[in-house]
């Protein structure tokens, strides 16, 4: 059956979508008249359970999906008065579900189907349809709390089972949260905790099996953490266990009855007191029920954790307490010390202490961090050092454990706890990541990014001294096969990535020149490990098959372009390019992001980065074939298609044309290769091509937004600038064969970006500076053709240099004070953020809707798009070389000077411009009589 015509009706533009036309059509010419259909397949199966019908229960899944896509969004009004029919056989069919049948038979594992989408239809009666919902409740709840009481054979049930009992629990959850729906499940709180949510909690032979057989899974399903990376839409890991923690904190937050009689109430109405103290105050179900029923349990003192029924029992306890977290998040935070303090540490302390109950400890800690209070932290954080440590058993791994354990530090790390020294932390995990599986090393390789990232500057000094350990566990993982790499390698790269970032950014005063020596110290042994690591996982893997013309994989780019940037960086002379065998690196570099695609945001933010400090490092040392392709003799490294920054251009070319996002970061790349100062007559073919590829790459994407003025304009159109400056005569032939009249369009949009009036406008001295000497340029240019068009362009050229001028002038007398003035400026504006955060409104439903509904429409045409950009870039200084140095007043003055009679053709250039420009330039006044 074609489910194409039930699409699931969602209009994100509108604010309040009506119910679309099509829908309703469906649901009175088709769904309708099916429901006699339906009520009488229902009564077959249910009245004949002894008899297998396939075809019917086939027929009740395919009608029952029908009806979930139906009302899945919208409540069509031809359903209405068929709803409580629908509903009724619809409970039925969840009624007659055994949990426990014949899993291999197939009329079972339909009828299975067929519960989960009736709860599917349940859920979004009472969470989207409330008015029609509210009368079919109590039959909704009988129904419900039938199937949760089927949680202590929840060990037996398979997988599609178990997800018929979550979603139970899930709709209890959400019958909660409304106020008819409280009142009906209120008086089952008692056997819901005792027979439902607990018995769900306890451990079970399958999970002592999945923990043998699958321990990752038994991980993700049960012990989830910000360090385990789950992707997708995965139904598998919304367990019954985890379905039920979370309506035991939807219930333990729900109050209760007053704590204060009618007499008294009645009292205190007639005396009129107001005072807090005598404020009617509900208890919590939490305080009234949950906490005392958990309190029951006591910590466990036996060791064989499989042969006790406490520790069994006591697992379910730590896992409900996980379910708690807002509930404990009201509560006062020594309230929470004390149930930390007496009901969870005690466990770390037994002797051979169950894996099981430690790693649900871990967990537990892990979700309350945020409730703790700081003086109980250090007593944490060393119980789940020990437990981080925690070697496997003769028949059992402790891998949860340790898993569990990372998982609660980084969660206690992020919430500002620090511990009292940062090295022995590094090393237990430096070490552990040396010794473990590929799943363990991942996980540590996460923790050692999140300790670094939280410890940063008190993290930075210990990074020469772990790095060898690092790279060699890495290299222990990296295939010697150029075929992508594993997770393991991608999660060790970026926490390389992290330590150099803490590195880099812990630069000593200038004024202390010890550390400043062993700053430079350190930076040497990074450079040198992080070649040594490239080299083995780039180089040797190609040279060991002796094919040069296999490339390494691209993986994890973004990572290793910050290692490459700091070995880059870190070089400062020309017997150290050879020894760490940077144009090797740089070759291959430069091939593979040459042929990158795989564009995200920030994804590659370090690779422009990379490119400059490479730029740099030839300007400073000079790179062999950075600028021309060379075959270097055999022995030969890999022989790349192209010369470095050939690679380069490719790159940033694909980022001008392909990715908005990257097209700031793109244009400012452009600039720095466009003017590198070692072009040489040799290379001036190389410096051609390059700019005629920026200009054609900046060009088209330009006019695909030259619709209406955005913020892209200004660094698209400056690049092409850069490479009008570079060789004019090719960049004019390229505009004109790109677009008819491209040169004029061109033109054009310079001027236009050179206005005052332009958002957001040229703001830097080198962006001001490179429009005025290319204005100069083109002006020289069209006043030599002599030709009434020319002369006209010219003119509007003219007038936008000598705006441009006067803004660049202004921008370079500014008062060193205004520096200050900045910082009284600013903070201004944080004591008045500061007041505004005090005063900060709400935001209602309907400004939401408006709102999200408004970004719709924008993203449905294209204006985000547009728009889109790393804004932080928008007034960066751009690298001019050479061209910084020109005098440019000097140049505008000749100009005005040797042209000024032929300036006058036209109409006359407005006199508030000539009297600033004068102004600002008193020595051109002479100049200005035919221009009046």
């Amino acid at each position: 059956m074609d489910y194409g015509w039930l699409q699931y009706f969602m209009n994100p533009q509108l604010k309040r979508e009506p119910i679309p036309q099509q829908l309703e059509l469906i649901a009175k010419e088709i769904l309708s008249p099916l429901y006699v259909i339906f009520h009488h397949f229902t009564e077959q199966v249910l009245l004949f359970q002894d008899e297998v019908n396939l075809e019917a229960e086939r027929i009740l899944y395919i009608l029952s999906k029908c009806i979930y896509f139906a009302v899945k969004s919208h409540m069509p009004s031809a359903l209405v008065p068929l709803l409580a029919s629908w509903c009724g056989d619809l409970l039925g069919l969840l009624d007659s579900l055994n949990l426990r049948g014949p899993t291999s038979e197939d009329w079972w594992v339909v009828r299975m189907k067929i519960g989960k989408r009736c709860l599917q239809i349940v859920c979004a009666l009472v969470t989207r349809h409330r008015k029609h919902a509210d009368k079919l409740m109590p039959r909704i709840v009988e129904s419900v709390l039938k199937l949760v009481n089927q949680s202590h054979i929840i060990s037996e049930l398979d997988h599609l089972a178990e997800r018929v009992m979550a979603m139970s629990f899930d709709v209890i959850s959400h019958i909660l949260e409304t106020g008819p729906g409280w009142r009906i499940v209120s008086p089952h709180f008692s056997f819901l905790l005792e027979s439902a949510i607990f018995p769900a909690m306890l451990i079970s032979e399958a999970d002592v099996s999945e923990w043998n057989d699958d321990m990752d899974e038994y991980i993700r399903k049960n012990f989830p953490s910000d360090l385990g990376e789950i992707s997708g839409w995965r139904e598998d890991l919304f367990t019954a266990r985890k379905s039920a923690m979370n309506l035991l904190g939807v219930m333990s937050l729900s109050k209760g009855p007053s704590t204060v009689d009618s007499s008294t109430r009645l009292t205190k109405r007639k005396k009129g007191k107001k005072s807090g103290k005598d404020k009617e105050r509900s208890c919590s179900v939490g305080e009234m029920l949950v906490i005392p029923f958990l309190s029951k349990f006591t910590v466990p003192s036996d060791v064989d954790f499989r042969s006790s029924s406490a520790s069994h029992d006591y697992y379910g306890v730590l896992m409900a307490y996980g379910g708690l977290q807002d509930f404990l998040k009201e509560r006062d935070p020594e309230y929470t010390k004390t149930l930390v303090k007496s009901r969870v540490l005690p466990l770390y302390g037994l002797e051979g202490c169950s894996p099981f109950l430690i790693a649900a400890a871990n967990w537990l800690i892990g979700e309350l961090v945020s409730c703790l209070p700081p003086e109980i932290s250090a007593d944490v954080y060393n119980a789940l050092l020990k437990a981080l440590i925690m070697p496997d058993l003769e028949e059992l791994s402790c891998y949860p454990v340790r898993a569990s354990a990372a998982g609660a530090i980084a969660q206690l790390l992020e919430n500002d706890y620090e511990p009292p020294e940062w090295f022995p932390l590094l090393q237990v995990i430096v070490n552990g990541i040396g010794d473990k599986e590929e799943n363990e090393a991942s996980l540590l390789f996460q923790l050692l990014k999140t300790v670094v990232e939280v410890g940063d500057e008190k993290v930075a000094i210990y990074v020469p001294a772990i790095l060898s350990a690092i790279t060699g566990a890495i290299l222990k993982h990296v295939p010697r096969v150029p075929v992508p790499w594993s997770q393991v390698v991608e999660l060790g790269f970026a926490a390389l990535a992290a330590l150099a970032h803490v590195w880099d950014s812990a630069i000593p005063d200038e004024k202390d020149s010890k550390l400043c020596k062993e700053w430079r110290s350190g930076c040497s042994t990074i450079a040198g490990m992080f070649s040594a690591l490239l080299q083995e996982a780039w180089l040797l893997a190609v040279q060991e098959h002796a094919d040069y013309s296999i490339s390494p994989p691209s993986s994890c780019m973004e990572d290793i372009s910050l290692l490459l940037k700091s070995i880059l960086k870190y070089t400062t002379e020309v017997t150290a390019v050879v020894e760490l065998k940077i144009f090797e690196l740089l070759v291959i570099w430069a091939d593979l992001i040459a042929d990158w695609h795989a564009w995200e945001d920030e994804e590659d933010m370090s690779i422009f980065d990379a490119i400059k400090e490479a730029v740099h490092l030839h300007i400073r040392c000079g790179i062999n074939g950075f600028l021309i392709r060379e075959l270097p003799p055999p022995p030969a490294p890999p022989v790349s298609k192209r010369s470095i920054i050939e690679g380069f251009g490719m790159f940033i070319s694909e980022a001008m044309e392909a990715y908005p996002a990257a097209t700031w970061r793109a244009c400012s790349c452009a600039h720095v290769l466009l003017h590198l100062p070692r072009f040489s007559f040799e290379t001036e073919g190389t410096k051609q091509a390059l700019a005629i590829a920026f200009c054609k790459a900046a060009f088209s994407r330009f006019l695909d937004i030259r619709s209406k003025p955005v913020a892209l304009w200004k660094p698209l159109l400056l690049v092409v600038a850069s490479c009008y400056m570079c060789c004019p005569d090719y960049i004019e032939k390229v505009l004109v064969q790109d677009e008819n009249e491209g040169f004029t369009v061109w033109m054009h949009g310079l001027v236009c970006i050179s206005a005052r009036s332009f958002e957001p406008g040229l703001s830097s001295d080198s962006e001001i500076k490179l429009a005025v000497i290319t204005l100069t340029k083109l002006v020289k240019h069209l006043v030599g053709l002599a030709s009434g068009w020319a002369l006209e362009a010219a003119r509007e050229c003219f007038e936008s240099l000598l705006e441009a001028a006067i803004h660049l002038k202004e921008l370079q007398d500014e008062d060193e004070d205004d520096g200050m003035e900045d910082v009284d400026e600013n903070e201004s504006d944080d004591e008045i953020e500061e007041d505004s955060e005090e005063d900060e409104h709400e935001e209602t439903e309907e400004e939401f809707l408006e709102r999200y509904a408004l970004a719709a429409r924008e993203l449905g045409s294209g204006m985000i798009e547009e728009d889109e950009g790393d804004v932080d870039d928008e007034t960066h200084e751009i690298e001019l070389g050479d061209l910084g140095g020109l005098d440019y007043q000097r140049d505008v003055v000749s100009l005005i000077k040797e042209h000024q009679h032929r300036l006058a053709f036209g109409r006359p250039i407005r006199s508030e411009l000539i009297s600033s420009f004068t102004e600002s330039f008193p020595e051109c006044v002479q100049f200005f009589t035919a221009l009046c």
